[in-house]
């Protein structure tokens, strides 16, 4: 009579475990269905963002500010790895090189996408056809700096001390043919001066030797002067936009100092290696577009004198070309090169 009960409840609790599993299958089922169990296709592992200049410049700046937003939105660790050299065409070129799966991206500039083709006779990539736009991430003007101990405190100071002593004013720049050296020669050729171009490997040792004297002028990117301006360290004369920064709300803009017709923006875009899936793309190019508009990465951006992108993919591909023609051009009439 034992035996029998215990095999009726050996038999009843079989068929309830045979019960419960075929309901655990259906509920799995039902979950996997409806995402509640599925893991985002990308990005599994951690997504590194190469900046092609040194820690401390505009580009690193708008690196970490970008990457800190991925890094949130992604629950996945996403790092700035500084490759600079060759005004940003060693970093942009390890990108280009890079696995096509979405897990290196490349923050790059008007420097390495507009001006290096038409600076460098081998370069080793062409922005056109080995990269692909994810989406323009951010703007933001130049801004003419002095060193304290240097006389003038305008840009017309500036223009008059170049005319008065050709030749001796000594202008810094991030490296030969980046933006902060051709923006500056559009500046003196706009104006008929003459000056000495002072080259470095960046911009953070640039603005050292600008704050220490050993050089007078520097255009530079807003991100990375900003600290040192409100530090006391340099002196900002003019932003190169249109309108004034709202970092520097009290800093003319060079058309308000008398040089009409000089508006020159400093752009940042996100591409990825050709080749990389196109569903990873769209999910990159989405939320690159949900950070943008997020106010407090509009506030980020805000405090080093720099606006969101709000071009669409085939705006921003657009204007690359447009932006390529346009600096071929002052890259022509410099006659820098580097090769």
């Amino acid at each position: 009579m034992i035996y029998r009960a215990r095999a009726g409840f050996g038999s009843a609790r079989a068929a309830g475990a045979r019960a419960v599993a075929r309901g655990c299958e259906l509920i799995g089922c039902i979950m996997i269905a409806t995402g509640a169990f599925a893991q985002p296709a990308f990005p599994v592992k951690p997504v590194r963002i190469i900046v092609p200049f040194p820690a401390g410049g505009g580009s690193d700046v708008m690196g970490r500010i970008l990457a800190q937003r991925f890094t949130e939105r992604w629950n996945q660790q996403v790092l700035v790895d500084n490759r600079p050299g060759a005004g940003g065409s060693i970093g942009t070129e390890i990108a280009v090189r890079a696995s096509p799966d979405g897990y290196t991206l490349v923050l790059a500039s008007t420097s390495e996408i507009a001006i290096n083709p038409s600076l460098y006779g081998k370069l080793g990539y062409d922005p056109v056809r080995e990269l692909s736009p994810i989406g323009s991430v951010a703007t933001t003007p130049l801004v003419a700096v002095v060193s304290p101990a240097f006389a003038a405190k305008t840009v017309r100071e500036i223009i008059d001390y170049a005319r008065a002593k050709p030749k001796q004013l000594n202008v810094a720049s991030a490296g030969n043919g980046t933006i902060t050296h051709l923006s500056g020669e559009l500046f003196r050729s706009t104006l008929g001066l003459e000056w000495v171009h002072v080259p470095y490997k960046g911009a953070p040792p640039a603005l050292a030797d600008l704050a220490g004297g050993q050089v007078q002028l520097m255009f530079s990117s807003l991100p990375a002067a900003v600290p040192l301006i409100k530090a006391g360290r340099i002196r900002a004369l003019a932003v190169s936009s249109r309108i004034r920064a709202s970092a520097l709300p009290d800093v003319p803009t060079a058309i308000e100092s008398g040089v009409p017709g000089y508006e020159v923006d400093y752009w940042y875009g996100l591409f990825a290696p050709l080749g990389v899936p196109a569903k990873v793309l769209a999910q990159v190019r989405d939320d690159l577009s949900a950070i943008q508009k997020n106010p407090d990465f509009a506030a980020s951006l805000a405090a080093q004198g720099a606006i969101p992108g709000t071009q669409s993919v085939a705006e921003f591909t657009a204007f690359i070309t447009s932006e390529a023609e346009r600096w071929a051009r002052t890259v022509k009439a410099s006659g820098a090169r580097a090769d």
